[in-house]
């Protein structure tokens, strides 16, 4: 009962540190990027505010964190996973996950999870994030050939990259009809287009985008026909997009097995213990335990890594 105590009051004081004990005034310049979805990228010496209003512990955390570094690298995460949530809602979330995982550990009178459901409710919602952000960037990066070869059509149609850009936004899947779109908006709002430009580099940072984009600045500097250096360029991101395919088709089965060696002694651990408690106690009540599983998560990590070295082939 007196480790339940203690796990209880160690959540309350975590909870009370993450709505209060942040509200001290930044030092520095505060850089805040607007919600997905917006225009351009705002930096001010204040929080915004987000219209609608988000709950009230929320908008204490924002103004809480805004300024600070990881709340602008975590508030760029968020735009780039297409998610219309503040950076207070976010670690808001990830607390209530938290919370919420040790009490079920705690419901199932599963006492030695309690600790575990509060790391697990932590990690999950950056896992979840990161996930979203990786495949939003790979469905960009295999549409992007597609969207240089209807750019390139409609130059050669005599379309101007403004409409170019435009009708990118209008015909194709998103997310690159919502990522064009916004480079769209911010043209039509007066934003330089070397601008715009950067700020979709930012959302999406794709070396593919990255060569489009310094293609087109220094055809905007020094003339050319554009068309054909996008065509040449599509064909080149087309191709990659070709090899990489292959590649994850031959690599498939090395990946299946280092997800498959790393997984498995976690699963069976957690279903030998929910069906005897008694025999995996000694794992975590005894010194000796301890070693073995400190040992054992430092083996399967290093492992891990190994194999995706292995499978990892760049192009």
């Amino acid at each position: 009962m007196g480790f339940i105590i203690l796990v209880g009051a160690i959540l309350l004081i975590a909870v009370i540190l993450l709505v209060f004990g942040l509200s001290r005034e930044p030092t520095g310049q505060a850089l805040v990027e607007e919600r997905l979805g917006n225009q351009a990228v705002a930096v001010s010496d204040t929080p915004s505010e987000q219209q609608g209003g988000p709950g009230f512990v929320s908008t204490v955390v924002d103004r809480a964190v805004a300024g600070r570094g990881f709340a602008a690298n975590l508030s760029t995460q968020l735009a780039r996973a297409n998610l219309k949530w503040t950076v207070g809602e976010f670690l808001v979330l990830t607390m209530l996950a938290s919370l919420s995982l040790g009490l079920a550990a705690f419901a199932v009178k599963r006492y030695v999870f309690i600790p575990v459901g509060v790391i697990a409710g932590f990690f999950l919602p950056r896992i979840y994030l990161g996930s979203r952000e990786s495949k939003r960037l790979k469905d960009f990066n295999d549409l992007l050939g597609d969207s240089l070869n209807l750019m390139v059509n409609s130059l050669r149609a005599g379309y101007s990259t403004m409409q170019a850009l435009e009708v990118i936004s209008n015909e194709m899947p998103p997310p690159i009809s919502e990522e064009y779109g916004r480079v769209v908006l911010e043209l039509q709002l007066g934003v330089s287009f070397d601008v715009a430009m950067a700020n979709l580099l930012r959302r999406m940072p794709s070396p593919d985008l990255d060569l489009l984009i310094t293609a087109m600045s220094v055809q905007r500097e020094v003339g050319g026909n554009l068309a054909e250096v996008l065509d040449a360029i599509s064909f080149s991101i087309r191709e990659r997009v070709r090899i990489k395919g292959e590649i994850k088709i031959l690599t498939s089965q090395g990946r299946a097995t280092g997800l498959l060696i790393t997984f498995l002694p976690v699963v069976l651990t957690g279903v030998i213990s929910l069906i005897n408690p008694e025999f995996m106690a000694p794992l975590f009540t005894d010194p000796c335990g301890w070693m073995m599983l400190g040992i054992s998560v430092v083996m399967i990590v290093v492992g891990y890594i190994v194999i995706k070295k292995i499978v990892s082939i760049e192009v």
